[in-house]
């Protein structure tokens, strides 16, 4: 039995250049981004039988791997070499689609890190994103970006360059464990009750990429821009790029954001906020803020009935927690 465990991300500047429409063409992207203690963990065991089980919202039962409906799974079994006999249980923190925390690709992350190591093969972190990033890209013809992908499997604070090439760099923010915890301390998700698929709002920005270039532009620079906030530790100047980011973001599809999560967010501004977002393609999901943490009570309540979700940043990335026979 092997068991699997990867986090889930925030992301704070940069978020949709890391789409091909976008840094294929026009010079690269980038994206700031942190892994949070909420995760994804997978289960792989032997089964004695060569039928396959995979366990999640639903139970699918097959005797090939063709006939397996849960596409992910499918193709990580498939990339991985593992073809029958085999079950499979996905458990999440952080349940459903919709939720911009990244939670799709922190699946395929962790699969892929259990179906290699029961084959007895260690993948490194970038070979992880890759792999996962083929799977969704390529092979099932996905319209998301690579960010989160790379950050589940990496961990941390990551600046992530995206090279026209397909090329990725991942280069770590140095935080301190304190200095994380501090950031920690600064951060809050509360959840809109609203889930959506991001595959529509990402196609019509893909769709669109010509057309809002400047505001690709600056919305890559803020990336940069975040990167320095945090190794400074200026953390109302993270929030400032942060709003700045949200409000290019909303200019880049009609579905990014409505009337109510405008409402919530000028709610939060109001009650001490620095800035914030919609996590993920926008359009419900989470809604990071970034403020102080003594003004933590007074958003709250300004927020009131929204549920907040207590999360820190975390070094840790995809890891195997137990292997057993």
């Amino acid at each position: 039995m092997i068991i699997s465990r990867t986090p889930l991300r925030i992301s704070f500047a940069g978020g949709g250049t890391d789409l091909p429409s976008y840094y294929r063409g026009h010079g690269g992207g980038a994206v700031t981004s942190a892994a949070i203690d909420k995760y994804v963990h997978v289960l792989v065991n032997r089964k004695f039988d060569p039928s396959i089980r995979v366990a999640y919202s639903r139970t699918e039962n097959v005797d090939r791997l063709e006939d397996l409906q849960h596409e992910l799974v499918r193709e990580a079994m498939r990339l991985a070499g593992v073809e029958n006999a085999l079950e499979v249980h996905t458990i999440a923190d952080i349940p459903g689609e919709g939720t911009g925390l990244g939670s799709s690709s922190t699946l395929t992350v962790g699969l892929l890190n259990a179906l290699y190591y029961y084959r007895g093969i260690h993948k490194e972190p970038a070979e992880l994103g890759a792999a996962a990033c083929s799977i969704e890209l390529d092979r099932l013809g996905g319209t998301a970006g690579k960010q989160d992908q790379y950050i589940a499997a990496f961990g941390g604070i990551q600046y992530f360059d995206f090279h026209a090439d397909d090329a990725v760099r991942v280069s770590p923010i140095p935080l301190p464990a304190r200095d994380r915890e501090s950031l920690s301390d600064h951060l809050s998700l509360y959840y809109t009750g609203i889930t959506r698929r991001a595959e529509g709002i990402l196609k019509e920005q893909s769709a669109r990429t010509s057309e809002k270039l400047d505001a690709y532009e600056r919305i890559r620079q803020l990336a940069g821009e975040a990167r320095s906030a945090l190794i400074d530790r200026d953390f109302e100047r993270l929030g400032e790029i942060v709003d700045e980011g949200w409000q290019l973001k909303r200019g880049l599809s009609s579905g990014i954001s409505n009337g109510e999560i405008d409402a919530r967010y000028a709610a939060a501004r109001a009650a001490g906020a620095y800035g914030g977002k919609i996590t993920g393609a926008g359009g419900g999901g989470f809604l990071l803020l970034v403020h102080p943490p003594e003004r933590s009570r007074q958003i709250a309540t300004a927020l009131s009935p929204m549920e907040r979700l207590p999360v820190r940043v975390t070094s840790e990335g995809s890891r195997i927690l137990f292997y057993g026979e």
